[in-house]
């Protein structure tokens, strides 16, 4: 008999500072909200602590607030252990059960399948569920892909027609010293991790799209639009399956006319690559207490633009990365690209650590005030912006990694967080840690064996070169947490350059990212540009051109522990930083006659996750929208 997972959303015991909530007491409220037409200015947030605390005082005692137009029966954010009845589900029974269609996914997959047929078994079943409404729907990445993992799994990927075209040609590294100034670094003292030389400039959205292709040549199972919603358990604690989320349920709860049960997809051994703070691998993490043995994940926002520019301001394979200005004004860290794709397509965007202190700091008028720069002015303006979007990414490295097998199943990918942060890359790392995987597994049962802890697949890693890859890039990101921009630079440069990553120690980050805020009332407060629609856009706008969409009346995604945390904490100490490291304008803090209130925008979430990692009182939980849902990215 099958257990299904009850931890609906996790709140780590340890993520709530003993000054800032009592976790004891969980309000059962939600909050969800139809999509609001305006944002809520930082200056009508409160700038001091005595001012803020004279407003949470008003407010402190009233229950946050829905702004839809009919009142629903709240969902619990923490759900009791209760029984329901019972909903007659269909049940489908695989070989192996693949959670997420993207690099690593995928890349299991195909290798499961390759395994099989070389061993004459075709009767293999493997299945690959993804929540995207397509496969590539929710894919966004630079990006400069290195083709080591895609040469390994399909080395004839060029006759096959994969769409790896812009071969990178040139590397421009540059440090902004202020809104004007710009200083390019020597190709001889950037560090060579960041050198690109035999990788491309692609559109990882159409890779994983071609990558979704070879696997239904295989044979694979595919059921793109289905959001695995919950983890299924045998009796002894082993990992059966998942179960994909109800269709058609009103925010109430209730069932819809359209209401379709979810299915029970059972497999010997699942394997989760659902990307950077997966929920079930989330929850998978603390119910094996996978990472007990290694540092905090650390975290940045990656936010892209996808532009059209001049054809005579467009050079075809150059690379250029930069740092400094603007993130220098609030004292954050991390960086920017500009990748010259094909067809006039300039790839542009940042990606911001998230153990930035500052709470007024805004991830996305960041990217946007960086535009007005003249090294990335002189390649926008004029042009046209096709797409945006924005998603959270792992950047602790080895030193963060978890145990990543458990009973039935493994982590891979950004579920586990392979990324390296010092080549900013990801893609080779995840698809290499889904062709282990799944040799390790396909190995296993082989052997007759099924919902065991594959652990050849560590041991596969661990002689791997991505353990290698890993390795000499521990030490990048908790060099430049510890050590800032300049003194990380120039240690990771000697590290990368001249020792090649074989530094004799290992620096560790032991700070969460979401326990790094400083108080709202001690804070330097950014002034952004506002939009003209030509170079500098907001929010909202930047969201429809995401194509991101959720079916009307469904339960909000974006669960809160205690609902009253936002306006009675968060807003007082935090200036509730919600409003501005979301990307898509989900959080808003609205002020009236009555007091503030906390609004979720749950319709305009990009599925980026950046509130799960970032909340400072750690309140928020993402769990998955009805499947289908999210943005639709075009050639991202």
């Amino acid at each position: 008999m099958q257990e299904q997972d009850n931890q609906k959303p996790v709140v780590d015991n340890d993520t709530v500072s003993n000054d800032v909530v009592n976790n004891d007491t969980v309000s059962n409220d939600t909050v969800n909200s139809d999509i609001a037409h305006t944002d809520v200015a930082v200056e009508e947030v409160a700038t001091t602590e005595e001012s803020a605390a004279t407003e949470a005082t008003e407010v402190a005692a009233e229950p946050v607030e829905s702004t839809t137009a009919t009142e629903a029966t709240p969902e619990p954010a923490v759900e009791p252990e209760t029984t329901e009845p019972e909903i007659e589900r269909e049940s489908m029974e695989f070989d192996v059960i693949i959670v997420g269609g993207g690099p690593a996914g995928l890349s299991a997959a195909i290798r499961l399948r390759q395994l099989a047929l070389a061993a004459g078994n075709d009767e293999f079943m493997v299945c690959v569920v993804e929540k995207g409404s397509e496969f590539g729907a929710h894919t966004l990445s630079g990006a400069v892909i290195e083709p080591r993992a895609l040469n390994e799994l399909i080395p004839d990927w060029k006759e096959k027609g994969a769409p790896l075209n812009v071969p990178a040609i040139e590397d421009r590294v540059y440090m902004l010293g202020s809104a004007t100034k710009a200083t390019k670094l020597p190709d001889s003292i950037v560090p060579a991790s960041m050198h690109n030389e035999g990788n491309y400039i692609v559109s990882l959205g159409n890779v994983v799209r071609w990558l979704a292709e070879q696997a239904e040549e295989l044979e694979v199972m595919m059921f793109p639009g289905f959001a695995a919603d919950e983890i299924l358990y045998n009796d002894d604690g082993s990992v059966r399956g998942v179960l994909t989320g109800d269709m058609g349920v009103a925010a109430n709860g209730e069932a819809k006319p359209s209401f379709e049960p979810g299915y029970e997809l059972l497999g010997k051994y699942t394997i989760f690559a659902e990307g950077c703070r997966g929920h079930l691998g989330k929850r998978l993490i603390s119910r094996f207490a996978l990472d007990k043995d290694s540092d905090p994940q650390h975290y940045g926002i990656g936010l892209k633009e996808l532009w059209e520019v001049s054809p005579e301001k467009h050079e075809q394979g150059v690379v250029m990365h930069g740092s400094g200005w603007p993130l220098t004004d609030t004292g954050s860290s991390g960086g920017w690209w500009l990748y010259f794709d094909e067809n006039n397509q300039v790839s542009f965007g940042m990606v911001i650590d998230l153990s930035y202190s500052n709470p007024y700091m805004s991830p996305f008028d960041e990217m946007q005030r960086l535009k007005l720069h003249p090294v990335i002015r002189n390649v926008l303006e004029g042009g046209k912006r096709l797409s945006y979007g924005a998603r959270a990414l792992t950047k602790g490295g080895l030193n963060s990694l978890p145990k990543f097998t458990f009973p039935g199943g493994v982590l891979v990918g950004d579920d586990a967080g392979f990324l390296n942060p010092a080549k900013i890359k990801g893609t080779h790392t995840s698809m290499k840690s889904g062709m282990l995987a799944a040799e390790a597994i396909f190995e296993a049962l082989q052997a007759g064996r099924e919902y065991d802890d594959v652990v050849a697949y560590s041991t596969m890693y661990k002689e791997s070169w991505l353990y290698q890859d890993n390795y000499e890039a521990r030490n990048f990101a908790p060099a430049m947490h510890r050590m800032g921009q300049w003194m990380g630079g120039a240690f990771t440069f000697i590290e990368q350059n001249l020792l090649g990553g074989k530094m004799p120690l290992t620096i560790h980050d032991n700070k969460r990212d979401y326990d790094q805020l400083e108080r709202a009332a001690h804070a330097y407060q950014p002034t952004y540009p506002k939009p003209d629609g030509k170079l500098i856009f907001d929010k909202l706008s930047s969201v429809f051109i995401s194509n991101t969409n959720h079916a009307e009346d469904q339960p909000t995604h974006l669960k809160l522990t205690d609902p009253t945390v936002p306006v009675s904490i968060n807003l007082p100490l935090y200036a509730e930083p919600a409003r501005l490291y979301c990307p898509a304008g989900v959080y808003e803090v609205v002020k009236d006659a009555e007091g503030a209130k906390f609004v979720i925008n749950a319709q305009n979430c990009v599925h980026c996750k950046t509130c799960d990692i970032k909340d400072p009182s750690q309140n928020i939980t993402w769990v998955t929208p009805e499947g289908g849902g999210g943005p639709n990215y075009p050639n991202m």
